[in-house]
Parts: structure tokens; sequence; C-alpha cells
């Protein structure tokens, strides 16, 4: 079986709408799970073996892959080139709550309040924003998908266990000084949307542990000027960001380890020095080479 080969067929929406509805008003309290009949795989990291990635010409099969890591630690970056490179639909659920802020729709004052304030957004409205985007997916044919931002709550990571099974969670690791700058550093080109990082890290190595250097992403020359900063890139409130999820979202990764279905990825710099052992970590090495070659 491939890399990029489907566990399990995605439920409907109704069902994960249901899910959450029965779960809802009777969850156990978060870094628990009161499932004690379902047999789980001892802790562990699953970094090998994972099979091999299906040969580029193949038509494109799908995953049910999910992202986790610290605010600002490159999830999307990673999760964006993943899905470019393996043609799955990356959904970001941190792009959904702005598309939803910048479409003043039914919940963008709601969302507001609670992303300027650094807060997580609650699981009824991730529930339905997600659904919305799964849905639309559906009707276009996509079986397959690479989360980014959720789960963040051990009772969504219940609700997304309840109706799908997911291959993979890829948890990204970086020092918390590092993720604090690289949140300050953010720009986003208010014209074509690009995301880009004026930070520049230059960590010496000390005390055993490794030196690490991440050059800035820098936008090209037409998008200079129109370059803004995100509302709730402030050192406050990307400070009690990291608070939360320490406190939240930790117990997700526990969660997922005890299914022997976390990837733990220290990320060793910027993308020229992490891409290349993330795809090896995935057993995706030399899929990139491949796919360019079969183009």
């Amino acid at each position: 079986m491939s890399a990029v080969t489907r566990v399990a067929n995605r439920s409907s929406i109704s069902s994960l709408l249901a899910r959450w509805r029965s779960l809802s008003s009777a969850v156990p309290p978060s870094g628990t799970n009161d499932n004690n009949n379902k047999p789980h795989a001892p802790p562990h990291f699953r970094l090998n073996p994972l099979p091999s990635p299906p040969p580029p010409n193949e038509k494109k099969q799908q995953v049910q892959w999910v992202f986790l890591g610290c605010p600002g630690v490159g999830k999307g970056t990673y999760a964006s080139r993943l899905s470019n490179l393996l043609g799955i639909p990356h959904i970001a659920t941190g792009d959904l709550v702005r598309e939803e802020l910048a479409s003043s729709g039914p919940f963008s004052s709601e969302l507001s309040e609670i992303v300027n304030r650094g807060q997580l957004v609650s699981d009824e409205l991730i529930i339905s924003l997600l659904s919305k985007k799964l849905a639309a997916g559906e009707a276009n044919g996509e079986t397959g998908f690479i989360l980014d931002g959720f789960p963040r709550t051990i009772k969504q990571a219940e609700i997304l266990e309840g109706v799908t099974d997911l291959d993979l969670v890829i948890n990204l690791k970086l020092r918390e000084d590092i993720l604090l700058e690289k949140c300050l550093g953010r720009r986003i080109c208010n014209q074509c949307g690009g995301n880009f990082n004026i930070a520049s890290i230059n960590i010496k190595a000390e005390d055993g542990s490794p030196g690490i250097i991440m050059a800035p992403l820098l936008p090209p020359s037409n998008c200079l000027s129109k370059l803004i900063t995100r509302s709730d890139d402030t050192e406050a409130v990307v400070r009690e960001r990291l608070r939360i999820y320490n406190e939240m979202t930790r117990p997700v990764e526990e969660f997922y380890r005890s299914r022997g279905k976390l990837l733990v990825f220290d990320l060793p710099g910027g993308i020229p020095e992490s891409w290349p052992k993330l795809l090896h970590a995935l057993n995706l090495d030399d899929y990139e080479d491949k796919q360019s070659a079969a183009a």
C-alpha cells in the first residue's frame, strides 16, 4: 500500500455534525479517553517504516493527514507544500476563520472578538466552518485532505476519530523563542494574499542545543508596498496563543501518540534545511524528483 493510499472512506458531513452533537454534552476531561474497549498501540513515534509513494505517473490517490504544532511553527507552509506535491486538498482552519471574517458572514463578529483576544475558536464554530469546506470538496469529488489547525482539543480529536481513520498526524516542533520571533515577523500581501516573513533568525549553538538559521521569506518587489500585519500577531496575543496551545492542544499529541499515528518532526532550520528532511521522514524524499521527471 502506498504512502498516499487512503485507509478508510470519509463519512458524510452529516455524520461529522452528528458526532459533534453527541459529544458536546458528554466529553471526558482533556487528556482522558473513556473508550477503554478500543485497543490502542503502545505510545511511540511513528517514524518508520512508512509505505513508499506511488509512481508519479499513476493516478493521484488520497491521504488523510493532520498537521499539529504551535502557532507560527510552519504548519501551513509544509502542509501546503505537501498538498501541491501529492495533489491533496490542504484545509487550514485558520484560513477558514479569516475567510469568514473577510466575508462578513454570520459568525464574523463573534470570530473577530475571539481572534483579537488570541483565544481558541469554539468547537461549534470550527465544526461549522470545516463542515462547509468539506462539503464543498465532497461535491467536487475530493476524498482526501491535509488538515492544518484541527483538531486542537481532545473533543475535536474524538469527533474526527468518530468519522474518519487518519493515516498520519505530523507534529512539528520548534523552540518557543523562535516561534515568537517568527509570528511577529509574519506579513501578508493585501493584494495577492501571499504569506511572507521578515524575521531573520540566527540562533547559535550552545549548551548542547543545535544552532538554527532561518532566512526571511521576503516578498517579490511588487508586493513590498502592500504588506500588512495580521491583527492577532502582537507579542501579547502570540504569547497567549502559545500558552493556550500548551494547555489545551498538547494533550492532543498524546491522544495520537497512544494510537501509533504520531510523527514528531523537529524543524532543523528554515525551509531549505527542513523540507528535504521532512520528505525523508515521510518516505517521500525521491518522490518530488520523480514527479518532476514525469511531468
